[in-house]
């Protein structure tokens, strides 16, 4: 039944009840009906901005008004636009005069919204924004500046991630032509009122928040290429900027030593300015440079260790070390004197742990790992820090290498002579020897480049190993942490046999009583399993023997240790070894096969209650995935101790729409139906597919590549179970699916299984009708990747041999296509697959085009007789052009990871599945990679489609010599090498 429209009351009701947990899953499902009625949008807006509304309802209105719009603003191609075009000038016509009005807090929710409308519809169908927004700024009201400068903010600061193109640089002169002069007024008149009112806090609280964002507004407008109205009044600017960078104001001191203040944030900005401006205005900027670097460093030596300061000492270090990466600025630091002064003063100070960083590690351990192996891509002070070093090193690497060791020998000594007392010096220096050692380091390998005069494995064996060798050595567990961080970092540099000597050492400290220093071991030894050497991994099943089993103990125990689900849920990296030990033993796990499946099955049913990391979610999909597959591969019977285990869970999964664990649920399930192929279908899988089927499930984009793949499983599995007696729903997702630009490949995949796996007389009745489909699609909502599944789709049915009684595939084709209009083939050979045959191109891709396509023109008479012999040469210099291609013993090529047949899963590729970038999981589906892949492969007798294309042309030639010559004759000089002519 449909929603109708609700009240202001009711919308606000609604909302209330998405902020308690109990009522908190229904309010959300009704919203999500709402959203479709008629002003859904502007209720939400009335509300964010009435006065007399609850204001956490109008904080959850502002934030459903951000998401709304980000979820539907964009009207995408095939999917319906719910927001009217009534409604979305309304939006627009009053957004800027409700954002001046709100509180701060809900500002920022609303101007994110605001942001996202301008992406889509700003300048083109937004011209007037600039302009209404310039008529807002006065210098009365600095509580409508603020709105308006959050706005412009948001809008211009997308700028900063985004590619060149002339389109973007379009807007942005579309903007500069309408705003800097009204940028520039606010901008000076804010600076004066800031000095005249100096001693006065209240409007200071106001006033240089007004600042930051300006300085912000600043950068977006210089990010992408320093236009020519900035560079005439750069000295204007800079001197304001050069004002802030040494501002001082004890009455805007908020006494934090955690919180930096606004001071700090906009004297952050204007060292990100100035970097900017190094970089991209070497030449112009250079008369100003010397007075900022002079500001900078002055203040670098002056910041305290406090927390508050940490943003400003990045963006500082971050300014100095621009400066240094310009050859032209190098001379500001070539003296060794000079050198000294920036370890003494800037880069020491910002390396050393502090008490902060001391707690943390106490306090929350977990937090200090995860802290500081992100720290590479993160604003820290180490790393900064350790950026000026590397920099420096680049310019003078042996003045640098030669300063930074003498500290280092200098910090090492401190340390000799009082363990106990002096730990931090030592601290101190392993972080600068790394620093001046890898000169490039990257998450997925460590460092790749070292310092050519640092001996990196000497100073291991010295200064590192020592702390490895026992798990209670008496040194503090920071310095067990830095020990096994070297090694982290160093990896790819020590040897196998070096390496082989550490595991037992890394095994031990999976025990270590702090738990940074646990954690630190589990990720070191996750990467060294990672390593390979000459394309195969360091480690083979052999090697790591020893090790599996009192692994699985101790890793599984450091879980169940947790407590909770939540804090089990933490230890991501924990869950990332079992699953990198898994992949690195193979198909040995099978003997401990029964007992890592109970463990990692009671973990499933602990956290699907409540899912919180979708890492660690991952990995533990993963490491069931993966187990499946090597434990079955060994012994097919036990998929039966999977389903017995997995099952229960699955059911609560899918009955209770746990949506962040249906898409693994639907693989996994795909992947132990997938073993039972041979065998026939069981019951409870049968008893299963009808709800599969339901249109609900398909609605969520997430399953659908999980579901897809799940019901070609079906199809492998149990073919007669599913046609003819549930053809129609499948045939009905398989048009649902071609309706869809995100989806309409997958409605191929799912086609094509069918075809392969089904007798012939159950689909061709429906041939026409599904053909019809598919050329509707094609000519009303064209685009490449749909023009390449069809090409393929095509090709592939071709290459079938159904056998029996059945007409071949290529007949088959060509006859029902042309039923539904005379000589249609003949047309669609030549606008479609002719002109994009060669979109296909994995090697398996390729096969099926040269046998698919050989097989239509060789076996279906039709092809030589008008009007299809006219396409036949096109058709045929296609298919040669792709033969210059490799073969390797025997078999096709392998290129972008695909595999040359369904059976044959490339195991390497196991060895590759790396996922140390958060980014990789997608909030909806993420593919299991452990999984084997399933690749259909029509015609896996045919290996060498250069040969079969040579025997098959030949055959051709004699009945069609002259065909062949005008062939030959219009061949690329590498084509014709292939065939020897």
């Amino acid at each position: 039944m449909a929603v109708q429209a609700p009240t202001l009351d009711a919308l606000a009701q609604y909302l209330q009840q998405t902020l308690q947990p109990g009522t908190r899953k229904q309010a959300e499902q009704y919203l999500q009906a709402a959203e479709k009625t008629p002003h859904f949008i502007i209720s939400l807006l009335t509300l964010a901005g009435s006065d007399t509304t609850d204001p956490a309802v109008r904080f959850a209105a502002s934030l459903y008004f951000k998401n709304y719009v980000k979820k539907h603003w964009e009207i995408h191609e095939d999917q319906t636009n719910v927001i009217a075009e009534e409604d979305r000038k309304a939006v627009k016509d009053k957004i800027v005069d409700l954002m001046i009005s709100l509180p701060t807090n809900l500002q920022l929710q609303i101007s994110d919204g605001l942001a996202i409308i301008a992406k889509h519809d700003f300048p083109d169908k937004w011209p007037t924004l600039i302009a209404t927004l310039n008529s807002k700024l006065s210098p009365q009201n600095y509580h409508v500046n603020n709105g308006v400068l959050q706005t412009a903010h948001a809008i211009f600061k997308r700028w900063r991630k985004e590619f060149r193109s002339n389109d973007l640089f379009l807007e942005i002169r579309f903007v500069l032509e309408q705003f800097t002069g009204p940028f520039t007024e606010i901008f000076k008149t804010t600076d004066q009122l800031i000095e005249t009112h100096k001693d006065n806090k209240e409007a200071l609280q106001t006033l240089l928040p007004a600042m930051l964002l300006l300085v912000k507004i600043f950068y977006s407008l210089n990010c992408q290429d320093l236009p020519e109205y900035f560079e005439d009044h750069m000295a204007e600017f800079m001197g304001i900027l050069h004002k802030y960078l040494v501002y001082q104001n004890p009455l805007v001191d908020n006494g934090d030593d955690d919180e930096a203040t606004d001071v700090e944030k906009i004297k952050a900005g204007v060292c990100e300015i100035i970097a900017l401006y190094t970089n991209r205005l070497e030449e112009s900027f250079a008369p100003l440079l010397p007075k900022f670097v002079e500001t900078v460093w002055s203040m670098l030596t002056t910041l305290g260790p406090q927390p508050k300061f940490d943003l400003l000492a990045c963006k500082a270090l971050g300014f100095l070390t621009t400066v240094v990466h310009q050859p032209g600025n190098r001379e500001l630091f070539a003296s060794e004197d000079t050198m000294k002064l920036v370890c003494e003063k800037i880069v020491l100070p910002n390396m050393a742990l502090r008490e902060s960083d001391e707690e943390l590690f106490e306090d929350e351990p977990l937090q200090y790992v995860v802290h500081d192996v992100e720290a590479a891509e993160a604003d820290t002070r180490r790393r900064a820090a350790g950026d000026l070093v590397r920099a420096l090193l680049h310019a003078f690497p042996a003045e640098t290498t030669r300063i930074v060791s003498t500290y280092v020998d200098h910090y090492l000594a401190r340390y000799a002579q009082d363990p106990a007392g002096e730990w931090r010096a030592k601290d101190v220096a392993l972080f600068m020897v790394t620093s001046i050692s890898a000169v490039s380091v990257v998450a997925r390998h460590g460092a790749t480049k070292v310092n050519d005069l640092v001996n990196v494995t000497d100073f291991f064996s010295q200064h590192i190993l020592g702390h490895l060798q026992k798990v209670d050595d008496g040194s503090h567990p920071i310095l067990k942490v830095d020990a096994v961080k070297y090694v982290y970092t160093f990896r790819s540099q020590l040897t196998k046999d070096q390496l082989a000597a550490l595991l037992p050492l890394l095994c031990q400290h999976l025990s270590h009583p702090h738990l940074a220093v646990a954690a630190y071991a589990t990720l070191c030894l996750e990467r060294i399993f990672f390593i390979k050497r000459d394309r195969r991994p360091l480690f083979s099943p052999d090697d790591v023997r020893p090790y599996v089993e009192p692994l699985f103990g101790v890793l599984f125990e450091s879980l169940e240790r947790a407590g909770s689900a939540e804090r089990m849920a933490e230890r991501e990296f924990t869950m990332k070894l079992i699953m990198r030990v898994i992949i690195t033993y193979r198909q040995r796990v099978a003997t401990l096969g029964p007992a890592v499946l109970a463990k990692l099955g009671a973990i499933l049913d602990l956290v699907s209650r409540n899912p919180s990391n979708p890492q660690f979610n991952h990995y533990l999909f993963e490491s069931l995935a993966v187990l499946a597959r090597f434990t079955v591969a060994a012994d097919p019977g036990a998929v039966g101790a999977f389903e017995q285990t997995l099952f229960p869970t699955f059911q609560y999964i899918l009955q209770n729409d746990v949506a962040d664990f249906t898409p693994y649920a639907f693989q996994i399930l795909a992947q132990l139906l997938a073993a039972h192929a041979g065998r026939g279908l069981p019951d409870a899988y049968k008893a299963l597919f009808p709800p599969l089927l339901q249109p609900v499930l398909w609605e969520n984009s997430g399953n659908v590549p999980a579901l897809v793949r799940l019901v070609k499983a079906y199809l492998q599995v149990g073919p007669d179970f599913v046609v003819p007696a549930h053809l129609s729903p499948v045939l009905g997702i398989f048009q649902k699916l071609l309706a869809h630009k995100a989806t309409d490949h997958q409605a191929f995949d799912l086609l094509s299984t069918l075809w392969f796996y089904s007798p012939v007389a159950a689909l061709q009745p429906q041939f026409k009708a599904v053909l019809t489909l598919i050329l509707n699609r094609l000519q009303t909502r064209s685009h490449p990747k749909l023009v390449r599944a069809f090409v393929y789709f095509a090709a592939f049915l071709c290459a079938l041999d159904k056998g029996g009684n059945s007409p071949s595939m290529p007949t088959l084709l060509v006859r029902e296509l042309d039923a539904i209009q005379p000589q249609l083939f003949a047309g669609i050979l030549q606008s479609l697959i002719i002109p994009n045959v060669k979109l296909l191109s994995t090697p398996l891709e390729s096969k099926v085009a040269v046998v698919g396509y050989l097989r239509l023109l060789t076996t279906e008479p039709a092809m030589l007789q008008p009007p299809y012999a006219a396409v036949v040469p096109d058709l045929l210099v296609t298919l040669a052009e792709k033969l210059p291609v490799q073969v390797v013993d025997g078999a096709v090529g392998k290129t972008n990871g695909e595999t040359a047949n369904a059976t044959a899963a490339d195991e390497d590729d196991l060895d590759a599945i790396d996922l140390v970038d958060s980014t990789a999981f997608q909030t909806n589906y993420t593919r299991l990679a452990t999984m084997a892949k399933t690749v259909l492969d029509p015609v896996p007798a045919v290996t060498d489609y250069r040969a079969y294309l040579k025997e098959n042309l030949g055959q051709l030639n004699t009945a069609q010599p002259a065909l062949l010559k005008t062939v030959a004759e219009r061949l690329s000089p590498e084509a014709k090498a292939a065939f020897g002519m």
